[in-house]
């Protein structure tokens, strides 16, 4: 029998089909973009404090992003051995392909070195599997170069969605964002404007974000880091701060997923030791 009309004054039913596509739809894109909300401060320090880069209060870690790069690379390497200082240094797999000496050189030199992606791209649509894909093969690239195994992960730009977070995971390593940055990727950035913006947000624990290349960022920009970098020493030696590699920040291990709802989140657990790239 043909259905009649819906009685006067109630609204026809819509097929449980109709109503479910939206969210089939949706479900997918929470996933990629939701963990992403890490990227702003606010939630991984109330959230995640690990992520922050938050370790040792006697202590800041120093880290490089965007390199390995023979432009400037060189530079900042010399720099940080005039000032008798040891960095962590996350490199993209692609740079490495192409320098895999200067990759060698930064973990010869004493220095740390971790992951950055393999590309410095933005992750607009998910795909996980190219995620995986791509995290495993700048492991691989580093290991190849410098007979190293990285031990944390930094995605480009600081955007870790679920797709990032989940390789990561499989490739055995830990994320870590940063509590500090520099601001030292614009085309008017200075030493003294680093040094600025550094300190503004830095305490004894945090992790400072700098840059070895300008690859992703203004022509040149590298050497307003670089100028920085005596001055960031100065400033953590007047406050009995030690700067030094993620390796020595006393990290705690981060759970083994994102953040999800407030009320099951489990605590970070202590970190165990696992051999790092700068030996």
């Amino acid at each position: 029998m043909t259905p009649g009309p819906p009685a006067a004054g109630r609204p026809a039913a819509r097929p449980a089909g109709r109503l479910l596509a939206p969210a089939a739809l949706l479900l997918p894109a929470a996933a990629h973009v939701g963990p992403a909300a890490t990227w702003l401060p606010p939630v991984r320090r109330l959230l995640l404090p690990a992520l922050d880069g938050r370790g040792r209060p006697d202590h800041v870690a120093l880290t490089f992003d965007d390199g390995p790069d023979p432009a400037s690379t060189p530079h900042v390497l010399a720099e940080l051995d005039r000032l008798g200082l040891r960095a962590t240094f996350f490199v993209l797999g692609e740079a490495v392909r192409r320098h895999p000496g200067l990759c060698a050189a930064v973990a010869r030199q004493g220095h740390e070195l971790a992951v950055h992606g393999w590309t410095h791209t933005r992750p607009w649509l998910p795909d996980p599997l190219r995620d995986r894909r791509e995290t495993a093969r700048a492991v691989r690239a580093v290991r190849e170069a410098a007979g190293v195994r990285c031990r944390w992960y930094r995605p480009p730009y600081g955007i870790l969605t679920g797709g990032r977070w989940a390789a990561a995971r499989h490739a055995g390593l830990q994320p870590v964002l940063w509590s500090a940055w520099g601001r030292d990727w614009t085309a008017d950035a200075t030493p003294a404007s680093v040094l600025a913006s550094l300190v503004r947000d830095l305490r004894g624990g945090g992790t400072v974000l700098l840059h070895d290349s300008d690859r992703a960022a203004a022509p040149g920009c590298w050497r307003s880091a670089l100028g920085a970098l005596p001055l960031l020493a100065a400033h953590c030696r007047g406050r009995g701060w030690r700067l030094g590699p993620l390796a020595e920040h006393g990290l705690r291990t981060l759970r083994a997923g994102p953040p999800g709802p407030p009320g099951r989140r489990r605590p970070d657990r202590p970190d165990r030791a696992v051999p790092t790239s700068a030996g």
